[in-house]
């Protein structure tokens, strides 16, 4: 199936960029959604892939073209998998903040294991919706180290790796993150 173009539902610049390196060659069509009108869906789903499809279906219904949408987030073992579906608004502020706050509340922890998980919506108008997940086990870090990123990527270290994603080069972790663990899924059906 050939996509002539691709929005990629998201305000989130990082994400966004992150898509379009995962994605490649297809780059040239993509849109990031907040050049085409401003619009903000209320994730009011209990699971990821319940937040990617009401994403995904909103903005190929306003737009009439394919819609890439996607819920994510940090679940960490110790904090019983939060924060979760709420990873992005866990606490008010910015990136800076919540990784401060998910470092606090890991002091004195040993249990350090975690891992991003993702679902991927992708929505055809008037044709289908389909949803993938992906995960990308890991530790998270005592402290923030790197620039690249965002979100708690300066403290997630992947496992089989000593770097956190902030670290690793966009191509390392676009082969190797959640996301791109979903959009893989998500190519293997519409080849």
């Amino acid at each position: 199936m050939k996509l002539e173009k691709l929005i990629i539902a998201t305000g989130n610049r990082g994400k966004y960029n992150e898509f379009v390196n995962i994605i490649g060659n297809f780059a040239d069509q993509i849109i990031f959604a907040p050049e085409i009108a401003r619009m903000i869906v209320d994730e009011t789903g209990k699971t990821y892939a319940e937040n990617a499809m009401l994403k995904a279906r909103a903005w190929s219904e306003k737009s009439g073209l394919p819609c890439l949408a996607d819920d994510s987030g940090l679940e960490v073992e110790a904090l019983d998998g939060a924060p979760g579906l709420y990873s992005a608004r866990i606490i008010p502020g910015n990136d800076e903040d919540k990784v401060s706050w998910l470092i606090s509340q890991l002091e004195g922890k040993t249990n350090r294991n975690a891992r991003f998980a993702a679902a991927l919506a992708l929505c055809v108008p008037n044709k289908f919706t389909l949803i993938c997940e992906g995960e990308c086990k890991g530790v998270i870090a005592t402290s923030q180290s790197g620039k690249n990123g965002f979100g708690y990527d300066p403290v997630f270290i992947p496992y089989g790796f000593n770097l956190t994603f902030a670290e690793l080069s966009s191509d390392i972790k676009n082969k190797i993150s959640h996301r791109a663990d979903a959009f893989r899924k998500i190519l293997e059906f519409v080849k």
